[in-house]
């Protein structure tokens, strides 16, 4: 069988890069995607050969452009062929309290984390329709399903993004693509480690098992709804929180 190929959005960031590498354990080969400003492209690469992981294939853009999007889909297709599974991965926040949020703060979050299911999927799902067979997975947050105070913005676009996993996946259900909604907690990447001790420690109080979860967590779980095995699995909002939340 010809090799599977994904394309993952955010992907050197600590939750992506899980996802990579967990994907090219898994036999399939890895398109990372990441922002055009990212500077540490090379750095990251370098990192990975020296994980083991040598053969990613990257491409640069803006998930919020759909014009970007278009053209790095297009740059994929063109160095590695079809795009058989997406993870969109790519987000940002910009955390303040609603009565203190500025417009730019909610239009950024709303574009880069809801407005980017539209522009990546777009030109791939049609595609996968034809071949009978193709994978979305959104990674969205459990204060898309619970809210966060401070995060009026990214609570909405992560539940949107449930919404839109759900009505897609009815869509698409009959051609042989399944789309489904990956929820995490707090998960221990390097971003979260560097929080001051004590607010890390009531963070962690916070979570029933009283531990923040691993970035390979949630990257073994898109390598499970990437394969064969998780083709009846569709529309599904999956949680992954340490018991933080019941949907």
């Amino acid at each position: 069988m010809t090799q599977r190929v994904a394309l993952v959005t955010g992907a050197m960031g600590g939750i992506g890069t899980a996802i990579c590498q967990q994907l090219s354990a898994a036999g399939i080969k890895v398109v990372a995607a990441h922002h055009s400003n990212f500077d540490r492209a090379s750095e990251w690469l370098k990192e990975q050969e020296a994980a083991g992981f040598k053969d990613y294939v990257c491409v640069a853009g803006d998930v919020g452009d759909q014009a970007s999007c278009a053209a790095m889909i297009a740059e994929a297709e063109a160095q590695v062929g079809q795009i058989d599974i997406l993870v969109n991965n790519a987000g940002i926040t910009r955390d303040r309290l609603f009565s203190k949020m500025e417009r730019d703060q909610w239009d950024a979050v709303i574009n880069t984390n809801l407005n980017s299911m539209f522009n990546m999927c777009k030109p791939v799902v049609g595609k996968m329709a034809e071949r009978g067979w193709g994978r979305i997975i959104n990674i969205s947050s459990v204060n898309g399903v619970k809210g966060q105070a401070g995060q009026a913005n990214y609570s909405a676009a992560k539940a949107g993004e449930i919404g839109f996993t759900k009505a897609l996946a009815q869509e698409l259900a009959a051609k042989g693509v399944t789309v489904n909604a990956i929820c995490p907690g707090y998960i221990a990447t390097k971003m979260v480690m560097a929080i001051r001790e004590d607010i890390l420690k009531g963070i962690i109080d916070t979570v029933p098992m009283k531990r923040l979860g691993k970035p390979e967590e949630i990257g073994a779980l898109v390598a499970y709804l990437s394969s064969d095995l998780a083709g009846f699995m569709t529309g599904a909002t999956l949680n992954i929180n340490g018991g933080l939340y019941f949907q």
